[in-house]
């Protein structure tokens, strides 16, 4: 393994597992939307952030090294890593949505009904 793979791998391989990480916990956020419970949703969904945070950070120290002297030959990992990043960033922004749709819906059936 060369020094661009010593360090681009480790820091696609945390990409990818908070990234993952924070797509499970936002599907489970929708879950609690669904049936109501907005609390643990928003709790979830918040959880959710933070490991996108985490993924963000690690993504960012490659490219804040890039505009330095330091040069890397991406691979096909980091790559995957960067598409899976934004891909998720993308999906958590649309269950954040969700997650008010629902809120507000629920808040109209609860007031209809009273």
């Amino acid at each position: 393994m060369n020094h661009e793979e010593d360090i681009l791998i480790p820091v696609a391989l945390e990409i990818i597992l908070n990234a993952g990480n924070a797509r499970e916990k936002s599907e489970e956020a929708i879950k609690y939307a669904q049936s109501g419970d907005f609390k643990n949703a928003h709790l979830y969904l918040d959880k959710a952030r933070e490991m996108m945070l985490s993924a963000h950070h690690a993504q960012t120290e490659v490219i804040q090294k890039e505009t330095k002297p330091e040069r890397f030959n991406l691979n096909l990992l980091f790559i995957h890593a960067q598409d899976t990043l934004m891909t998720i960033r993308s999906e958590l922004n649309l269950r954040r949505e969700m997650i008010f749709l629902y809120e507000f819906i629920h808040s109209r059936v609860i007031n209809r009904n009273k």
